[in-house]
């Protein structure tokens, strides 16, 4: 990892707190995941909110890193909308904050990062578009629903394996505030805590 995020990691394990009651939302999602390992399969995750633009970007962001931390292989980590819009600008500035690199690489009106967590590692790339969109699985992947609005609008998710609410407040809430990148932090912070949490979880076989 990258030094700066290496640190962010290490602070955030080091007080790491997660209720009962998370622990019980997230445990779908390691069971999910656990088994997928037991049986040598790839693990495709798609997580889903209703713009893509903030949350699911976190969670993918946050859990393709987790896994590569705890050296979890053939996660791949996806993240889609029930409509397009943006990844929105907020989101790239506070994890470049926390230690990612980012390089935006188109200039559209929806346009397209590469974020990288390593110098070799992969990019993942991001950018807003609908969980069924061609660059998504379309079988045999796991549907993460991060926002109630999503999960209540959009009952089913053609192709998903199953299907996990595990939702988050919008940070979007905090749009055009002084405590702006306070509460983006904070919420950026709160998904990284619980993604590394279900990989931490995992045994590898």
């Amino acid at each position: 990892m990258y030094p700066k995020l290496s640190d962010t990691v290490k602070n955030l394990l080091k007080i790491q707190k997660i209720d009962e009651g998370r622990k019980d939302i997230l445990k779908p999602f390691i069971d999910y995941v656990q088994q997928k390992i037991d049986t040598k399969s790839s693990i495709n995750i798609n997580f889903i909110c209703t713009h893509n633009s903030r949350r699911s970007h976190l969670c993918q962001i946050w859990a393709q890193s987790a896994a590569n931390f705890y050296d979890i292989n053939n996660v791949n980590c996806f993240s889609g909308g029930t409509e397009e819009t943006a990844l929105f600008p907020k989101i790239a500035a506070t994890l470049q904050e926390q230690g990612f690199e980012i390089e935006k690489i188109s200039n559209e009106s929806n346009p397209v990062y590469a974020i990288k967590f390593s110098k070799n590692s992969l990019p993942i790339i991001g950018f807003s578009k609908k969980y069924n969109h061609f660059f998504n699985p379309a079988s045999e992947f796991v549907a993460i629903m991060t926002c109630s609005q999503a999960d209540g609008g959009c009952p089913f998710i053609a192709g998903a394996e199953k299907r996990i609410p595990i939702t988050y407040e919008d940070p979007k809430i905090s749009d055009g505030s002084p405590n702006q990148s306070e509460v983006y932090a904070n919420r950026s912070l709160e998904i990284a805590t619980e993604m590394f949490y279900v990989f931490s979880q995992i045994k590898n076989n």
